[in-house]
């Protein structure tokens, strides 16, 4: 008697042939998908930084003694917003000046962290991707600038009275904005996700 034909295996659902694909069937298009909102983000902050960075390099003149005038400066607001070309070897707030072959390699090594790290850091939440979308770009921005440049090019310079704030760029804004804004997602989001109907804690 012949041997009867073995059926098909079937999913939980009871259909044969709907198991889901396995990881490594799933695509580079569609993983490039899932972080669409995270490259948007990162190339757009790029883009803007070096774009900014381009027309204030066309415009006002190299000013490394910050010195401020008819010929270094442009006033945007009298006595507190000015835009003005300067050169930073450091990282921010001028911290490790002279060390922008260092930092660029840190940059790099950032860059590759995130990447490998990024089912840790809960890449897929939509806000986590704004968060690192800006870091990334950010990174990318004053890593451009160090490879070509040899320092990362600094403009917005504002000042509060007598006290002058580090002058940055659109790349450090998007950075420090991407930080806090990741720090203040981490520290919310436990108390958010426990289940109101869980039992307290034990003492």
């Amino acid at each position: 008697m012949p041997a009867e034909p073995e059926s098909p295996p079937q999913s939980p659902s009871g259909l044969p042939g709907s198991e889901p694909p396995p990881p490594s069937a799933v695509g580079w298009t569609t993983r490039l998908r899932a972080y669409r909102l995270l490259w948007g983000i990162a190339v757009g902050v790029f883009a803007l930084d070096q774009l900014t960075k381009a027309w204030v390099v066309a415009r006002i003149p190299y000013n490394p003694l910050h010195a401020h005038g008819p010929m270094h400066d442009i006033e945007v607001i009298r006595g507190f917003f000015y835009l003005i070309h300067v050169g930073n070897t450091g990282a921010a707030w001028s911290m490790f000046a002279g060390r922008s072959v260092l930092l660029a390699c840190l940059a790099v090594a950032t860059l590759i962290a995130i990447f490998f790290w990024r089912h840790s850091l809960g890449l897929r939440l939509r806000i986590v991707q704004v968060c690192f979308g800006l870091l990334c770009g950010g990174v990318t921005g004053n890593l451009v600038d160090r490879i070509v440049h040899k320092h990362v090019i600094d403009f917005l310079d504002l000042h509060f009275g007598t006290y002058i704030y580090p002058t940055f760029n659109v790349a450090d804004s998007g950075i420090c904005v991407g930080v806090i804004l990741y720090l203040w997602h981490s520290l919310r989001t436990p108390a958010e996700e426990t289940p109101a109907d869980a039992p307290p804690p034990e003492k």
